[in-house]
């Protein structure tokens, strides 16, 4: 089991302090017209860097994201707001457009974390056959269940799998290092890439008009909107973004534990999830306001302030990151890095057979191992106008989230017991 530490800086406001001022080192560094800055901008993605930097002093002692509250303070207010304010200018038809080929990465990436663990699970103990040694709880296979109900469906996905295959404490807690460390090291991969899509696209031969078509049109009706903001109307759009993220909640408080008490068999689908019905309903509500005169207000930055309340999500979840967890389980990390390998190689095989653009990869494959946390954040590096589109993918991961899982967690088990 991981040792306990606790690190240098465990004040909040400390920790937000440095946070912020890391997010506006970032920006102001990659929009200088300083030579240097520009040619590293070229290389490295400034949403790299504000996720990556956080990541490195957690993993170095001096912040720790498991002694602070800033990631849940970030998911569950910040992250709502910020999805009302990016889809109160979106197009929901020209989502529509998108058609059926992020619904088929998306359910590609599903499979390909389904049928990659079993598959790592073989590789690996074909080659240390002691990793099959454990007994009753502390059997592999039952901790790497936990990862795939994290890796398709979320949080609560997770606890169902360690309720159902029953895995232990100790193991539980070393695979909750693997899934955290691969999953946000598979994020960082995917925001480096979201900054130079169309070397991909045209590997695959793949027709990405439609995205750019939505991009282009949300940007143009910003553009014939906008205006100099006026106190007024950023109170406006605080008042709207964080009155919807009121009524989520207030909502979800209600709904979740009904469901949960009255409904049990709906659990599967998450629906006694207060997380679920938070970013739901909030999304709902920003798409709702998409066809009122609301959507105007993204003339006075709307999508730019729920712009910043993500990125504040980025550094909160770079800070989850222990760099140095690689070396506690050195054999567990490597079944996670192949089973992350095997998702990744079996959607770009998919995406290369059905010329999909790596858009749809990469929020397929988010909206999978990072679920409605992430998923916006990887589609807002392609362009903020598609954050909804990451959002909307996430939530089927929700829904099919237990089922593939237990799929999942049985071919462990197979493979575990010789097959």
């Amino acid at each position: 089991m991981m040792e306990e530490y606790t690190p240098l800086l465990t004040n909040d406001a400390v920790v937000f302090g440095i946070l912020v001022g890391i997010l506006a080192l970032v920006f102001a560094t990659s929009s200088s017209s300083n030579s240097f800055w520009k040619k590293f901008y070229r290389v490295i993605p400034s949403i790299l860097l504000c996720y990556f930097i956080p990541a490195v002093l957690n993993s170095f002692g001096l912040i720790s994201g498991e002694f602070s509250n800033l990631y849940f303070m970030a998911s569950r207010y910040l992250l709502p707001t910020s999805l009302v304010l990016l889809t109160l200018s979106i197009d929901f038809k020209g989502i529509l457009k998108l058609g059926p080929k992020a619904l088929i990465m998306f359910l590609a990436g599903t499979l390909g974390i389904v049928l990659g663990g079993p598959m790592a699970l073989f590789v690996i103990s074909i080659i240390y056959p002691e990793i099959l040694g454990g007994v009753g709880p502390d059997e592999i296979w039952r901790g790497l269940s936990t990862i795939a109900g994290s890796w398709i469906g979320g949080g609560a996905n997770q606890t169902a799998m360690l309720e159902i295959f029953g895995a232990s404490p100790t193991l539980f807690s070393q695979m909750i290092a693997v899934d955290v460390l691969v999953a946000n090291v598979w994020m960082a991969v995917l925001l480096y890439w979201a900054a130079k899509p169309g070397r991909i696209d045209k590997l695959f031969k793949a027709d990405s008009s439609a995205i750019h078509e939505l991009q282009d049109k949300v940007e143009k009706y910003r553009e014939s909107i906008l205006k100099i903001p006026s106190m007024a109307d950023t109170m406006k759009i605080l008042g709207v973004g964080f009155g919807i993220t009121a009524l989520a909640h207030l909502i979800a408080d209600n709904v979740a534990p009904f469901i949960g008490a009255n409904y049990p068999q709906l659990s599967d689908y998450s629906l006694d999830s207060t997380f679920f019905w938070i970013v739901v309903i909030a999304t709902t509500g920003g798409l709702v306001l998409s066809f009122t005169k609301a959507r105007e207000m993204e003339g006075a930055g709307a999508s730019r302030l729920g712009s910043v309340m993500l990125y504040i999500l980025v550094a909160t979840i770079g800070m989850q990151m222990d760099l140095m967890a690689i070396f506690d389980n050195p054999l567990y990390f490597l079944i996670g890095i192949i089973w992350m390998f095997f998702h990744v190689l079996f959607m770009l095989l998919v995406a290369y057979l059905i010329k999909a653009p790596f858009f749809f990869v990469a929020v397929g494959s988010q909206a999978n191992v990072g679920g409605a946390a992430s998923a916006p954040i990887v589609a807002s590096a392609f362009n903020p106008a598609l954050a909804p589109v990451g959002v909307l993918m996430a939530v089927l991961g929700y829904a099919v989230g237990t089922y593939g899982a237990l799929l999942c967690g049985y071919l462990l088990q197979w493979v575990h017991n010789g097959m």
